[in-house]
């Protein structure tokens, strides 16, 4: 019998299929399901902030026990040694060389041709070889790209240490018979071990994955969750009904193996990060006390706001307070917590009065009055509703025009006599500010956020 190798690309698939990174806890719970099913390598996602992932990647590289530890190294020389530096406690490390081979990758996406493209095979493999022995070819797009090309760039591969290839159907629009005709073509045109990575797309994973092992492949790549791709339990499934007649089997745990992923992704609040494109964005969001300063910026990024490292900080600080009330926060509560502790500017407006009426009748009226500098700044607005005629009140004390991009108003305590919160988003030169208020009168708590929020702004352009 032959054993196929299994690589688990979960990490890999999640991050690419979601909008908001993983919290650390929930990239160790993965790493550590596959390694427990039995996996022969765990994939990591490339390095995006070297600072976040190093201290990542070195956890889960000292928690794996069994599974060999592959990352990609970038596209850059100089990437090859931070890559590297990522998972070298590992104990089997792999760096990979994740590059195009079809010509509408190459030209289009990397701008580079042919020849410059297996130039860059050449020097990636031999840098990365010269900081760790297991050095990996990746050929994405490899069923739409020239075969002759192909096959030249994994005997370069091969040629600069390579210690396998792994040719990928990244389109998702190869049948099952190109998959297995590829896969025997590779076996031919090189010695070391070749992986083989099908896609879904046309939900034919499985038989394309069978396909290859008949071909003769070395190694599949799947992934315990995520779209257009060979799931584990799938292809363990039918490994162990139809491995016996194509002569192999895989050291997957096959009994306990769709228990375990379905026991991580419940841990993972895998439905909170859907990547489906009805979902909004602002929904993705979910953040708790492992997550990172970075993850939090990135959070607030999907609201609009483009937070400095200090506000950064002191909103990531809250949110840690927070956390440890209620275990997890979404977007409202992150956008309060952005409103309440970001740019806490000096308050250039103060809010002296208002008076305002309304009825069914009539349109409704406010006058507001602020102290700008000690100077008393009164408007009278008609608007729609109390507090939009409040709103163009405080534009006519201020003479501008600030475009309101959102108004949320919500209870915080119970009861009649209830505190309001009210928070309030004004674009101004294509950034967003926001601003908080209190009070039992949900229509001062309305001025306010507003004024909060117009004090930030006008503290920035000073």
């Amino acid at each position: 019998m032959k054993n196929i190798k299994i690589a688990d690309v979960t990490l890999k698939k999640l991050s690419e299929d979601m909008e908001v990174s993983l919290l650390f806890r929930e990239k160790t719970a993965i790493a550590a399901c596959a390694d427990g099913l039995g996996v022969d390598t765990i994939e990591l996602s490339p390095v995006k902030s070297l600072r976040e992932d190093s201290i990542i990647y070195k956890t889960i590289a000292k928690n794996i026990k069994n599974a060999a530890l592959a990352i990609p190294v970038g596209f850059s020389i100089d990437s090859v040694a931070d890559a590297f530096e990522c998972i070298k406690e590992a104990e089997k490390p792999r760096l990979q060389i994740e590059l195009p081979v079809s010509t509408v990758q190459m030209e289009y996406t990397y701008h580079v041709k042919a020849e410059k493209m297996l130039d860059k095979i050449s020097a990636l493999i031999s840098a990365a070889k010269e900081l760790c022995e297991d050095v990996e070819l990746v050929a994405l797009d490899a069923t739409r790209a020239d075969e002759e090309f192909l096959i030249a760039a994994v005997k370069e591969a091969e040629a600069k240490g390579a210690t396998l290839v792994t040719v990928c159907d990244d389109a998702g629009i190869s049948l099952p018979q190109s998959i297995g005709a590829l896969t025997e073509k590779i076996k031919a045109a090189v010695k070391v071990p070749v992986y083989v990575k099908v896609s879904d797309r046309i939900n034919m994973a499985v038989a394309s994955a069978m396909a290859a092992i008949a071909a003769g492949a070395d190694g599949l790549k799947c992934a315990m969750a995520g779209k257009d791709v060979l799931l584990t339990g799938a292809i363990s499934d039918a490994v162990s009904v139809c491995g016996a007649e194509l002569g192999a089997q895989t050291a997957l745990k096959n009994t306990k193996i769709h228990s375990s992923i379905d026991d991580m992704l419940s841990g993972i609040n895998h439905k909170a990060y859907d990547a489906d494109e009805t979902v909004s964005e602002k929904k993705k969001i979910l953040l708790d006390s492992d997550s990172t300063i970075a993850q939090v910026s990135q959070a607030a990024a999907v609201l609009g706001y483009d937070l400095s490292d200090e506000d950064s900080g002191k909103v990531y600080k809250a949110l840690m307070q927070v956390c440890g009330k209620k275990g997890a926060v979404g977007a409202k509560e992150l956008e309060a917590l952005v409103a309440s502790y970001a740019m806490q500017a000096p308050s250039t407006y103060h809010l002296e009065s208002y008076t305002t009426s309304c009825s069914n009748l009539t349109s409704s009226m406010s006058q507001v009055t602020l102290k700008c500098d000690g100077e008393l700044i009164s408007g009278v607005s008609m608007g729609d509703g109390a507090v939009d005629s409040a709103f163009r009140a405080i534009e006519q004390c201020v003479g501008h025009h600030y475009e309101l991009d959102d108004f949320q108003v919500q209870a915080v305590t119970e009861g009649k006599e209830a505190l309001g919160s009210a928070i309030v988003r004004l674009r101004n030169n294509g950034r967003l500010y926001s601003g908080n208020g209190i009070s039992t009168d949900i229509v001062a708590a309305s001025i306010r956020a507003y004024i909060n929020a117009l004090n930030k702004i006008v503290y920035e352009e000073e």
